[in-house]
């Protein structure tokens, strides 16, 4: 695995040399996707004489949303390719590569949206290759007793992740800025290109990790999986083709359908999990009835706190005064708020859950994240209330970011960990990836949300959604003991599994 030269020997800050090519691939990959999110929203809502494409901000916002909820929802067959037919290794560069392509033909200055819907499509499909199995990667270059030091490599990835988000609204904003659109989807385009740089060059560090499929395919099932690719593209490919041809397509109602058929899939999991036998004794069966409404929790709380790339975009861009400090920013540069301060609390977080300890449940946990979300769009209420005289200071997003980042830290650091502690045994595996469909939902159903604000004015709007969030953490913490009785019983399976 290593060679024992004086190289090999060296490390990133008393960690593999691997994780810092890792570490530097993953910040520039969250650089191209944040920087692009950073202004996708008001690209598509902004006028074609400007070189937008004159979107409505209710479809620019469903749109952003469906295109949010796919990267997480691709995530699942991305790290199956890898670990049937690629290796980690070789997704993550194919990945990088379909990415960079992507960015590349949002970059063309045309006045289409082709290159633009291409562009979309390349990144979701090179993200769900590169983004679960770079974090695969991290945890392999520790040997499997490392348990300390694998937290630690993953904290210091989880920091490039986080330093790579709050870079790329400021530069790419900047870039943007004038309506030079295409020269920040090129800024995403580079950044992406030199994470490719990063990984390539430090191929060496990596020791091997990820260079083959944990359970390649035999060739009967490549022919059965090449089959079922391209059966579905063409399948797909016919019934867009189909709608489009029968005059009743447009991009809101394609966005719809894409939010209905996310919401399904879980509905449709869980019920083939309960409702069939798999072998599930009693107490997997109560895990996974507590688990149901940690799922909901979290994609409530997911629906509002990713509406920051539109909605609150949109409100810094129409309704503030972009100065801080007497500078002026650009409206994307206030998307770099939320990852100054995860970066700033995580340490404080860590510290303060450690303290308290078993006293504050998972449920618990969520349910005070859904009240912090809730309260965030509280204060946005009230920011749009004054707002309605003229613009307001651009302070006002600080203290909504602030609150928003309490919550994410309550639920989001909680979610895998629970994830795979109430998953039954023979679900272990697949249910780590069920988690994210949460995120997924949440993206797409808080997409949709933009129908309402055809109805109401921006405070009901603030009001109803944080409504939304409030409602449901108060029921959250009213089920709290049920839920400790739905998870103890679980324990009791504990002896039984621990051995896997």
């Amino acid at each position: 695995m290593t060679s024992g030269t004086k190289a090999d020997d060296k490390t990133f800050f008393g960690h593999p040399r691997g994780l810092a090519t890792l570490f530097g691939t993953e910040m520039w990959e969250r650089f191209s996707w944040y920087g692009l999110r950073a202004i996708l929203a008001t690209f598509m809502a902004a006028s074609p004489a400007v070189g937008g494409l004159g979107m409505g901000k209710g479809t620019a916002q469903a749109l952003v949303g469906v295109y949010g909820a796919l990267i997480y929802l691709v995530a699942l067959p991305g790290g199956w390719i890898a670990d049937r037919v690629l290796g980690a290794r070789r997704a993550v560069l194919w990945g990088g590569l379909v990415i960079m392509f992507g960015h590349i033909s949002m970059a063309i200055p045309v006045g289409t949206g082709v290159f633009v819907a291409l562009g979309l499509l390349l990144i979701i499909a090179g993200t769900g290759l590169l983004k679960p199995n770079i974090s695969a990667m991290v945890g392999k270059l520790y040997p499997e007793d490392a348990d300390a030091r694998r937290d630690a490599g993953f904290s210091l990835f989880y920091l490039g992740i986080n330093l790579g988000a709050f870079i790329a609204p400021l530069v790419v904003g900047w870039l943007a800025s004038g309506d030079r659109w295409h020269l920040g989807f090129g800024a995403a385009a580079v950044g992406m290109a030199l994470g490719l740089v990063q990984y390539v060059a430090g191929r060496s560090h990596l020791r091997g990790v990820g260079d083959e499929p944990g359970h390649r395919l035999t060739p009967a099932e490549r022919g059965r999986f090449t089959l079922v690719a391209v059966g579905s593209a063409v399948a797909v490919a016919v019934v867009l083709a189909l709608w489009a041809a029968s005059g009743t397509f447009s991009l809101d109602a394609f966005a719809l359908a894409l939010t209905v058929v996310i919401v399904i899939v879980p509905v449709v999991y869980f019920g083939y999990i309960l409702l069939g036998s798999h072998n599930l004794t009693p107490a997997e069966r109560a895990g996974m009835r507590a688990y149901i409404w940690l799922f909901a929790a979290a994609a409530v709380f997911w629906m509002i706190y990713d509406l920051a790339p539109t909605v609150l975009l949109f409100f810094a861009d129409d309704h503030t005064d972009l100065t801080l400090f007497g500078v002026r920013i650009t409206a994307a540069a206030t998307q770099s708020f939320n990852p100054l301060f995860i970066m700033l609390l995580v340490p404080v977080f860590a510290a303060l859950w450690v303290k308290l300890g078993e006293r504050v449940t998972a449920p618990q946990k969520f349910a005070f994240a859904l009240l912090m979300v809730g309260l965030s769009f509280v204060i946005m209420a009230v920011a749009s209330t004054l707002a309605g005289s003229g613009r307001v200071s651009v302070w006002w997003l600080v203290p909504v970011y602030l609150v928003q980042v309490f919550g994410e830290l309550a639920l989001s650091p909680v979610g895998l960990s629970v994830t795979s502690k109430l998953a039954p045994q023979a679900f272990k595996g697949q249910m780590l990836g069920v988690w994210f469909i949460a995120i997924s939902i949440g993206d797409a159903v808080g997409g949709q949300t933009g129908r309402l604000r055809e109805y109401m004015s921006d405070p009901a709007y603030f009001l109803t959604l944080a409504a939304i969030a409030v409602v449901a953490g108060v029921l959250l913490f009213l089920f709290v003991p049920r839920l400790r009785v739905l998870m103890r019983e679980h324990d009791h399976t504990a002896p039984r599994t621990s051995e896997m």
